[in-house]
């Protein structure tokens, strides 16, 4: 049996009672911070925290480093607590009554058992810039959200989530025909408006010569897009790797050249987890062998998108 929720049971992405068939996404439960101000209850402490992440999440994964060794089958064993077997065991033990779902990343504090953040976009901010006292010198200049684009990169971060991190499942989960044409129509309207971007800026990254917070959290759904979102949650209206010719390159930049995007990504886990995880979905849990391959090399086009390159220098 399917674990509860306040809405019903956790695999109910859709409220069943929902007519409109639109996925809603709960908001994190967890959104205490770490803080280098004096008497924080959560100080940035030299190995004090566990991040609980995975690789195929998009959520998750923005906090995978290329430093750890790679899980077998979706999963290692939690360090912490041995005769732990589920993430929701972290949350049952800090709150018996919890009922919720159960969310990576999940950000602990082992000195005082206690679950101090599960919103991504809060955790992210807390790693580079609250711990710069602890981290080697090499670490503490990171800024992925510089001043002078501080605007620009949280207005890129409203419709990026709302639109494609969120969109690609608002498209999927939708349980009405109209809440799908509806969700996917928009998707592709902000893939649009992300490769229009792209297209007419200096790069290599989405704000120029350095990677920002737009970067990472738009790469999380487009390295997943061809393999899963196209067929998996029915965002086909076109590919990545033929439809897109600036955001291919702009990815295939990060993946290839920079550890920590392509190190972390790992096509396995990516494709395992949804097609495993989302049985109203995939009923018999079969998971398709294609695309080949999952990336292409940096100097490979598909023959469509090939072809309407060189039409394009003409």
């Amino acid at each position: 049996m399917s674990a509860l929720t306040a809405h019903g049971k956790i695999t109910d992405f859709v409220d069943p009672n929902d007519k409109s068939g639109e996925f809603k996404r709960g908001q994190s439960q967890f959104r205490n911070h770490i803080s280098k101000k004096p008497g924080a209850e959560f100080p940035p402490e030299k190995g004090r925290y566990h991040l609980y992440v995975s690789y195929a999440c998009p959520w998750g994964w923005r906090f995978v480093t290329p430093e750890e060794s790679l899980p077998g089958e979706n999963v290692t064993p939690d360090p912490l607590h041995s005769d732990f077997t589920h993430l929701r065991d972290i949350y049952f033990e800090v709150d018996a009554e919890y009922k919720g779902r159960f969310t990576v990343p999940t950000l602990y504090d082992k000195k005082q058992g206690k679950i101090v953040s599960n919103e991504s976009s809060e955790i992210i901010r807390m790693l580079y810039t609250e711990f710069d006292d602890v981290l080697p010198e090499k670490y503490k200049n990171v800024d992925l959200l510089p001043e002078k684009l501080k605007s620009d990169i949280e207005g890129t971060n409203d419709w990026t989530y709302n639109d494609i991190n969120n969109g690609v499942y608002k498209s999927g989960f939708a349980t009405t025909q109209e809440a799908y044409e509806k969700n996917v129509t928009t998707l592709f309207k902000s893939l649009d408006r992300a490769e229009a971007h792209l297209a007419s800026s200096s790069g290599p990254y989405y704000y120029g010569s350095h990677i920002t917070e737009a970067d990472v959290r738009l790469f999380t759904t487009i390295i997943r897009f061809d393999p899963v979102y196209v067929q998996h949650f029915k965002c086909n209206l076109r590919d990545i790797r033929s439809g897109y010719p600036a955001l291919h390159k702009w990815l295939r930049k990060l993946y290839w050249d920079e550890p920590a995007f392509g190190e972390t990504t790992q096509f396995e886990h990516i494709k395992r987890h949804y097609t495993r995880s989302h049985r109203q979905i995939n009923p018999y849990s079969i998971t398709p062998v294609g695309p080949v391959p999952d990336i292409l090399p940096k100097d490979e086009e598909v023959p469509a998108a090939a072809a309407a390159l060189e039409s394009a220098k003409q």
